[in-house]
């Protein structure tokens, strides 16, 4: 038999007392600590208090642990994804254009529709199923003006590219058979070959969703692995010894495409920058490696 749901829900004061008196986690002002639970509430900021538990199964705290860290914690991570979210969003622009472009200069303005073109049909038919779904709900004038123009026909694959999420324009992207075109495309973006595109386009993907959805990013361990031990022809990071489901890896291949594709984006300036005024979060739980600023990809 299934274990039953029991507990009930506590008021924010009683969330405070059990923090407090039951779990052993210092509050040094219990007024602002209320005001703080009430904005971002208990759930989500519980995740900030994890890391300083010393008994996972019952939430006892480590001797010393303090709210205030955990809020810390918080807007740290709240920071970080900002500024990842806006450093994607450079960079997609720029990748949406370097595959849409090259891809309807060979095979048409309706490449997106041939099955033909693709590797596995079942994902063919999945992808198409997810484009009709963001074309339907899709609020932009120019795709209501082309049906207007021309009804009863299909969009052109540069007007479906700008509205389709990222995670499928990666999915798509991948399902092409023109290996040919694929490698010039990822050389287009500084990689020597689509698999590594591929690879990356996939691990953005998720990451985006992550920050997209408010989701911590700061400790996470991300199920989409980019390939990262690899040579590149830019600048980029020697030492590969590290956990490739944290978030450096993800931090690293973001920088390599800001470099490659939208140099005026001053991602790394600003996360060296953030990390600097916050020298009390443990980088070591995003992945980051000893002497990461000494790589070429962080060096200004």
């Amino acid at each position: 038999m299934c274990p039953v749901y029991s507990n009930n829900p506590l008021s924010i004061h009683d969330i405070i007392q059990m923090l407090k008196i039951n779990r052993g986690l210092v509050i040094a002002d219990e007024n602002a600590a209320e005001r703080q639970l009430s904005i971002i509430g208990y759930f989500r900021l519980a995740n900030y208090m994890r890391p300083m538990e010393s008994d996972k199964v019952n939430h006892l705290f480590k001797p010393g642990s303090t709210f205030e860290n955990a809020l810390d914690l918080y807007y740290f991570d709240k920071e970080l994804r900002a500024l990842i979210f806006t450093a994607i969003q450079s960079a997609e622009v720029g990748i949406r254009a370097q595959i849409s472009h090259p891809i309807s200069m060979k095979h048409g303005a309706f490449w997106y529709l041939d099955s033909s073109l693709c590797h596995n049909q079942w994902r063919f038919t999945d992808n198409m199923n997810n484009i009709q779904k963001e074309i339907n709900r899709s609020k932009e004038d120019f795709i209501k003006d082309h049906f207007v123009k021309y009804p009863g026909t299909d969009l052109p694959a540069w007007k479906v590219i700008e509205i389709l999420s990222f995670g499928t324009l990666s999915k798509t992207f991948s399902n092409l058979n023109d290996t040919s075109l694929k490698k010039t495309i990822a050389r287009s973006v500084g990689l020597p070959q689509h698999k590594i595109l591929e690879s990356w386009l996939q691990a953005l993907a998720g990451l985006r969703n992550c920050v997209a959805h408010h989701a911590r990013v700061w400790n996470r361990n991300f199920p989409a692995i980019p390939q990262f031990n690899i040579s590149l022809r830019g600048k980029w990071v020697s030492n590969f010894n590290v956990n490739h489901v944290k978030l450096y890896p993800q931090l690293c291949l973001i920088e390599y495409f800001i470099q490659n594709i939208h140099v005026e984006c001053r991602f790394k300036e600003k996360l060296i920058e953030l990390l600097d005024k916050n020298p009390t979060i443990d980088i070591n739980a995003m992945g980051f490696p000893k002497n990461w600023k000494n790589e070429a990809l962080w060096l200004h």
